[in-house]
């Protein structure tokens, strides 16, 4: 019965579940996330229970409220059909590469041609998440190189301006890469540059990546506090791009591991508010662009940290799930990574060691590697195997495994 429920009815049901709240309980919490008033409370609660037996979709009013509730964007519990392939869409320049670049090289560029060049770089912005990064980083040199070359060509003021902004998201995207490889220098000068082209074209979304890219540099090597200073400086110039909740994020990842509980869940929170407030995006798939379903993966990652494992393996699932399609494909095998860690991590301290090292080894095991991020996260269960599982064999052979994620690709 149970598999035949909506997706949203068993989310409701897992939710309130992990936090260890009855339905009564759970519809009581609701009043705490709106000013309107509601129904009286057995009248609330039956319609929580008919909300997790799947009978009726929450109504626009009742949603958000949910969604709050229980800790997340009212687009990640309810999700829009999906109308089309992102992909599909972004394929469909009107243009062949080859074209493009004769084009450029003939110094024949039009409103079409930049036209051209925005899908491409959009494409290569939506391809991070699997294409493997030392092949994407090739051509995202190319074109990045090629747009460089532009600024010695003619070109109007907005030309210029255009071809500048799209260097600037080619730049992030290089740098994201180079940093994914274990190459932190070359990242750090990528980033600089970004910040630069961003700066100069006066684009909020690419200055508040580039300091985005800063907090995750730092807080894989442990800088919590430069997280915090990154953070804020991103927020600061990044108007109404959704990177100012990737920012919001860094910072309460960063607060968790400071031992700010109460800082952090602010933070979650504020983020959260920021991204119910923010249209559904046009392509999620885009690296540079926060969908309502990353809200979980951040959040998992705090509560994987802070130790509230019924939380964080319910968040871990729903980010496995979310994280695939319809026919079994990973959309983002690095969230997946991430979950499988957090899934380790909870086997571990329940004290089911064969779960959680042949989780931990699917995640290091990824088709697709932040290196420096994996490493960080996969360090959670190396402390807890370290601590609870100190010289049993098959914790030792994973810590082996492990040391290899730190070396440079």
């Amino acid at each position: 019965m149970s598999s035949e429920l909506p997706a949203w009815a068993r989310r409701i049901r897992s939710m309130r579940e992990a936090r260890g709240w009855s339905q009564v309980e759970a519809a009581s919490h609701m009043r705490s996330h709106t000013d309107k008033e509601l129904p009286a409370g057995d009248n609330l609660t039956r319609r929580w229970k008919d909300w997790e037996l799947g009978k009726s979709a929450p109504s626009k009013f009742y949603a958000p409220i949910l969604a709050a509730t229980l800790g997340t964007v009212t687009t990640a519990l309810f999700p829009p059909e999906k109308r089309h392939s992102e992909l599909d869409v972004l394929g469909s320049t009107g243009m062949e590469t080859l074209e493009i670049v004769s084009r450029l090289q003939a110094s024949d560029v039009n409103d079409a041609t930049l036209d051209a060049v925005r899908i491409t770089v959009e494409k290569l912005c939506s391809e991070y998440a699997r294409q493997r990064p030392d092949e994407l980083i090739s051509e995202g040199r190319q074109w990045l190189r090629r747009l460089v070359e532009m600024q010695e060509q003619r070109l109007s003021f907005r030309q210029r301006r255009d071809t500048l902004e799209l260097a600037g998201w080619l730049a992030l995207l290089v740098g994201c890469l180079e940093y994914d490889l274990g190459r932190r220098d070359a990242a750090e000068a990528t980033r600089r540059s970004a910040l630069s082209l961003g700066n100069e074209v006066g684009s909020g979304g690419i200055m508040g990546w580039a300091h985005e890219m800063r907090a995750w540099f730092s807080l894989t090597s442990g800088d919590y506090r430069g997280v915090l200073s990154a953070a804020q400086a991103g927020q600061d110039v990044s108007g109404n791009h959704s990177v100012s909740v990737q920012l919001i994020a860094q910072e309460a990842k960063a607060l968790s591991r400071m031992g700010k509980t109460d800082e952090m869940n602010r933070a979650l929170e504020r983020g959260r508010m920021r991204l119910e407030s923010m249209p559904y995006p046009e392509n999620v798939e885009n690296h540079f662009v926060v969908d309502p379903s990353k809200f979980d993966f951040y959040a998992m990652d705090c509560h994987r940290y802070i130790g509230d494992n019924r939380i964080a393996r319910e968040l871990s699932e729903e980010v496995i799930r979310a994280s695939k399609s319809f026919d079994d494909r990973e959309r983002w095998p690095m969230r997946i990574a991430e979950a499988q860690v957090t899934l380790g991590v909870v086997a571990a301290r329940e004290g089911d060691l064969d779960e959680a090292v042949a989780q931990g080894r699917r995640a290091i095991g990824a088709s697709r590697q932040s290196r420096p991020s994996l490493a960080f996260v996969a360090q959670d269960l190396a402390t807890v195997l370290h601590e609870r599982y100190d010289g049993e064999p098959e914790a030792e052979a994973y810590l082996e495994e492990l040391q290899a994620l730190r070396r440079p690709a």
